[in-house]
């Protein structure tokens, strides 16, 4: 039997993080397979990344909210004779505003995204992982230590990624597969118009361009780190939230998401 290529496999790879990642990977001689449902933008990234010297990425259109996507993208990797050795889960999206008021039908779709499409590709490839003595990066947020008036589920979703990564780091670990959570704050992509926010994310201090996430998380996974926080604001904030009272935190992310709809109310 031939041996399948190894491939870093990175979801959501058509914008902000996600194109931050295809290239942070890139630049360190990984090859690579872009996840995502727009082509035209996958096909763009890969031209890039091939005009400089590296391997094509492969191009991997998927909806990860459909069943049987990871099955398809792994058909697509045979098919190619390659498979994982990196998967990066870094689809997903938010949505801002109170929970019983916001599209109920939007919200599963993002607890469908967020949680269960990254539960199975999580799980779809440990065994190629562990062949090629890889890792699994998932790409969660600041956001899944603190509770979320105003983004309920979202704020949920996030801390889902977070304890399940951190349960599978330490599983994993025997098998010689790295296994790290990336939990950024702000960062000014297209995700935050998908959520529904207008106007500035967060104070400057917290805010994180998608290179300096991408590059963090990079250097994290490669090290083992379980967890990676960029950013030396986002620590304190981290910090907090494991050390003030749960109530007072409930209280100062719903001030903070109270603030933020008055003043896209008043902008509209």
């Amino acid at each position: 039997m031939t041996a399948l290529r190894p491939v870093t496999v990175i979801t959501g790879a058509s914008a902000g993080i996600g194109v931050a990642l295809a290239r942070e990977f890139s630049r360190h001689g990984h090859e690579l397979a872009l996840v995502a449902r727009r082509r035209d933008r996958l096909e763009a990234l890969a031209d890039e990344i091939a005009a400089t010297g590296q391997p094509r990425p492969l191009v991997i259109v998927a909806d990860l909210m459909q069943a049987g996507a990871a099955g398809a993208i792994g058909d697509a990797l045979r098919a190619a004779g390659a498979e994982p050795r990196y998967v990066v889960n870094n689809a997903g999206f938010g949505l801002v505003g109170i929970a019983a008021t916001l599209d109920r039908a939007e919200q599963l779709q993002m607890i469908d995204l967020n949680m269960r499409a990254l539960t199975e590709l999580s799980l779809a490839f440990v065994d190629a992982m562990a062949r090629q003595r890889g890792g699994l990066l998932n790409v969660g947020s600041i956001a899944g230590f603190l509770p979320g008036p105003g983004s309920a589920v979202y704020y949920a979703s996030k801390a889902y990624v977070l304890s399940f990564t951190e349960a599978l780091h330490g599983e994993l670990r025997a098998r010689g597969v790295k296994v790290t959570v990336l939990c950024p704050g702000p960062v000014p992509t297209e995700f935050a118009a998908r959520a529904g926010v207008k106007g500035e994310l967060a104070p400057g201090r917290l805010t994180q361009t998608a290179e300096r996430v991408a590059a963090a998380g990079y250097r994290g996974l490669m090290r083992g780190k379980r967890l990676v926080v960029p950013g030396l604001a986002n620590k304190i904030v981290l910090l907090a939230a494991r050390v003030l009272p749960r109530r007072i935190v409930l209280r100062l992310v719903g001030s903070r998401q109270s603030k933020r709809r008055a003043a896209q109310a008043q902008a509209a």
